[in-house]
């Protein structure tokens, strides 16, 4: 703008200096082969100060014409992928306010022109499971997408096997293995794939591979040992159980004798074989695994979990824990699973006594030593003995509990 400015000047000026020019005109002579060109000094100046200009001001417009060309085009081409970013973003904000209806909608949409398939099926086949949808189609579209890309993110195989569990289905169990066995080579890597893995190994009744698993899974930081404990349990609980009855007992038995002294010292091992045995009415070998922990001083965990043993021959284990009552008569714990184990074992008597002295030992309504399970015991007992008032009262306890 200041150089049109400035050549504007230059015209002026000539014009301005023309006539004094008029009497000293000066001639300026261009001579190329037979044409001859001849100019006043004055007439140069004025044609080649207005050539310029004209063409600086064909330059400019020109210029702006390409600017508000290209600025038109890339307006209306990319309207379309604006569109699609506004809604994906209107999906995540959707979602976050767990409306997953309008979220699902959102990020169907957005799918195609905002150019984020994979995080759109994705997200929309979350939201689809969140509302209760089918969420197959997202998922079949996503498969599609993989297809065309030459890697598919782990994170993207993650969401897909957790979406795919949650359906709970043989179906889509199968095509969770399927993405799992894909990616194998990174459960020695990635603890979210190597959990998923696991929990589907649970659900398959593999249980052999999900106890191959576990030791992978101790090493991992990120995990709970809560939730590594479940596993456990659900592990070694169902493969004890397939053995025994796929072949019998003396294979049970064989097992239990390979795995190392540490892993049976493991709480939720140790209660899963004894499960095992209790619910199949193998006294024996029960009856010498649990004396010497019922001897020590097991947690309070171990204690509520022997509660739901279904031992019927337990005169060895109610002495041993009458003789723990009797260095503290008011441990509610031993109380407690003195009644289950008397109960159990068909001596109505003797639980009913140790239920009564459990109720009894509750001082603060709002801190009691009983649970549920202490309740429905209580009753069963008092309904075993023809107390059925006493029982229909404690039932009314239970339905209280219950409720708060």
């Amino acid at each position: 703008m200041i150089r049109v400015i400035l050549l504007v000047i230059a015209l002026l000026l000539s014009l301005a200096i023309g006539p004094l020019l008029l009497d000293a005109k000066g001639y300026i002579l261009i001579s190329s082969g037979d044409t001859i060109l001849e100019l006043s000094v004055y007439a140069a100046i004025f044609w080649v100060t207005a050539i310029t200009l004209i063409m600086l001001i064909v330059i400019k417009l020109f210029r702006g014409g390409i600017k508000f060309s290209f600025g038109t085009w890339n307006k209306f081409v990319f309207a379309s992928q604006r569109r699609g970013i506004a809604n994906f973003n209107k999906g995540l904000a959707a979602y976050m306010l767990e409306d997953y209806s309008q979220a699902e909608d959102l990020f169907a949409k957005s799918a195609i022109p905002s150019k984020r398939k994979q995080s759109a099926y994705l997200l929309a086949a979350s939201a689809a499971a969140k509302a209760n949808n089918n969420s197959n189609h997202y998922l079949s579209l996503l498969d599609k997408e993989a297809e065309k890309l030459a890697e598919t993110s782990l994170e993207s195989t993650l969401v897909q096997v957790r979406l795919l569990i949650n359906q709970k289905t043989n179906h889509a169990y199968g095509n969770a293995r399927h993405l799992i066995d894909e990616n194998h080579m990174q459960l020695g890597h990635d603890p979210r794939l190597l959990a998923l893995h696991i929990e589907l190994c649970l659900i398959e009744k593999h249980f052999n591979q999900a106890i191959d698993a576990l030791p992978m899974a101790r090493k991992e930081k990120t995990i709970t040992e809560t939730t590594l404990t479940a596993w456990e349990k659900s592990a070694y609980f169902g493969h004890f159980n397939a053995l025994i009855n796929q072949q019998d007992n003396s294979a049970l038995q064989q097992y239990w004798t390979t795995l190392p002294r540490k892993l049976k010292q493991r709480e939720a091992v140790l209660l899963s074989y004894c499960r095992v045995l209790a619910e199949h009415n193998i006294s024996e070998p029960l009856t010498k695994l649990l004396l010497p922990l019922l001897s020590k001083s097991p947690s309070s965990e171990v204690l509520k979990d022997l509660r739901h043993l279904p031992i019927g021959q337990a005169d060895e284990l109610i002495a041993a824990v009458q003789k723990q009552l009797h260095k503290n008569n008011q441990n509610t714990l031993w109380l407690s699973l003195l009644g289950h184990l008397a109960l159990n074992s068909g001596q109505y008597s003797l639980a009913e006594k140790a239920f009564g002295s459990l109720i009894k030992s509750t001082d603060d309504e709002t801190q009691k030593h009983y649970d549920k399970h202490d309740l429905i015991a209580m009753a069963t007992t008092y309904s075993l003995q023809g107390h059925y008032q006493l029982a229909d009262a404690t039932w009314r306890k239970v339905i209280q509990l219950s409720e708060t």
